[in-house]
């Protein structure tokens, strides 16, 4: 494949868990891949790093400082690279978090992707654009829950999130663009931010297990979510681009558990008794609380032929080996033996 034949793919959030995952995926498949990442006194590209010093023939990763809060920088970098594919994964995508930062988190996870579709509609750029879009848009509406279920976000990054889904439609039913919303229902690996809750967990038992940690401080443990694979669902990104027609997919596996469950599967997979470490802790309540879901991705198998494989005790076995594993190399964010063929 020569350089001009080559796709072109743009990732925004390209250092984190999806983006790092995408990343990996498109250029398994022989993609050019620009991923956008913040100007920073410090580096965050750990989840990357191995794809950056990986050898190459020639090289296909390249990485651009920029920022979705700036537009003009958008339209500039986006015309320069022309390219085929677009996936908008960054955000502020910490739930608990945007309650203190509401103002910041609907500037970045909400406008953010406005001034994506804006600069490809100002560009006239012929491309596929992809919408990170959250089952925390669907907040207080009970489960299960699908593409016609409406939302009902309890978190300013719920709402954050439903504008971005309303817009990337509107660019598409008013320009004609081919935008999709991929509605991704939580989805982990051994790449996950230290503090979100199942890596927080899982980090934990390692911790324990060693002996260099005695408690997990928590919050509501009843918390219901459909927790899958994050390897798995970048796939379902991948396709929803790759179909003949746009449309809005969710992407779940429809199996529930409660954080209680997660906790189970977490310890006794290394034969310990989680209630014997978890403590409550109030500071981690939301102050307002998305008690279930659960999500029904019939669309995405029939029209993409994607379906869920790894179910949540698995991922909770992987993601506690991987931590385990961690412990033992000095200063390694993550072990993750996941790649793509």
């Amino acid at each position: 494949m020569t350089t001009t034949d080559r796709k072109r793919a743009v990732v925004t959030g390209v250092t984190g868990q999806d983006g790092s995952y995408l990343t990996e995926l498109l250029l398994s498949k022989g993609y050019e891949v620009h991923g956008l990442i913040r100007r920073a006194s410090t580096f965050n590209t750990h989840r990357i790093d191995h794809l950056v010093s990986a050898p190459q023939e020639e090289k296909r990763l390249h990485l651009h400082h920029a920022d979705l809060t700036d537009g003009s920088r958008l339209v500039t970098l986006l015309d320069s690279i022309q390219p085929h594919e677009v996936y908008n994964l960054a955000a502020q995508s910490h739930v608990r978090v945007s309650f203190d930062e509401p103002e910041y988190t609907g500037d970045v996870t909400g406008l953010g992707s406005t001034r994506l579709l804006e600069a490809i509609r100002v560009i006239g750029l012929d491309t596929r654009y992809y919408q990170a879009s959250s089952s925390e848009m669907f907040g207080a509406t009970p489960p299960p829950q699908n593409e016609d279920t409406p939302f009902y976000p309890r978190s300013p990054y719920g709402a954050a999130k439903v504008y971005s889904y309303w817009m990337t439609k509107n660019y598409r039913e008013a320009y004609g663009m081919f935008a999709v919303n991929g509605i991704l229902f939580n989805h982990e690996s051994p790449r996950r931010g230290e503090t979100f809750v199942t890596r927080k967990i899982t980090r934990a038992v390692a911790r324990i297990l060693e002996g260099k940690q005695d408690s997990l401080y928590l919050g509501n443990l009843d918390s219901v979510r459909d927790w899958g694979y994050a390897p798995e669902y970048v796939e379902a990104m991948w396709r929803m681009l790759q179909h003949d027609e746009p449309t809005d997919y969710v992407v779940a596996t429809g199996h529930a558990a409660s954080i209680r469950d997660f906790l189970d599967h977490s310890f006794s997979h290394v034969g310990l008794d989680w209630e014997k470490f978890v403590r409550f802790d109030e500071r981690y309540l939301r102050p307002t609380e998305v008690d279930a879901l659960i999500g029904d991705a019939s669309k995405a198998k029939q029209l993409l032929g994607w379906e869920a494989r790894v179910l949540t005790p698995e991922l909770a076995r992987i993601m506690v080996d991987a931590d385990i594993e961690s412990l033992k190399v000095e200063g390694t964010h993550y072990v993750d033996t996941a790649r793509f063929t």
